[in-house]
């Protein structure tokens, strides 16, 4: 069920019923229960970054001059507020955290670097990689 509805999360109970042998009410409790037991988050829709013109894709590596808790937390409430920001991780090893932005193209990257990420409490330097191609993006 979980596997049908990560690739198709508009897939309806009844089709959902059929594809794993199960009659509509019990394949709708079996779905209740997951959303209730945190299985199941949420549901959303994809977007198409071409036709949101944010096809950009870089990786900036973070690392902070404070790793004290207080700082960690400015930061990552910081960050909540960026839009272009898809993804934050904090990472254990030579830096602190992981940033997946999306942007219009590699100039309106380097604005976000420059007037915004870089100027994000704590932020000691950065070090950016950029996608050339996304060849998978399964997000959760």
């Amino acid at each position: 069920m979980l596997n049908l509805l990560s690739r198709d999360g508009r897939i309806s109970l009844t089709d959902m019923a059929k594809s794993i042998g199960l009659s509509k009410s019990p394949c709708q409790v079996r779905l209740k229960r997951l959303i209730q037991q945190g299985y199941i988050l949420g549901f959303r829709a994809v977007l198409n970054p071409e036709k949101l013109d944010s096809e950009h894709i870089a990786f900036t590596e973070v690392k902070l001059s404070d790793t004290r808790e207080p700082a960690l937390s400015a930061f990552n409430q910081a960050v909540q507020e960026i839009q272009e920001i898809e993804q934050c991780h904090m990472i254990a090893g030579s830096f602190d955290y992981l940033l997946k932005i999306r942007t219009r193209d590699i100039t309106a990257y380097r604005r976000i670097l420059g007037e915004t990420i870089s100027t994000l409490p704590n932020v000691a330097n950065t070090s950016t990689f950029v996608a050339m191609q996304s060849v998978k993006d399964n997000a959760y």
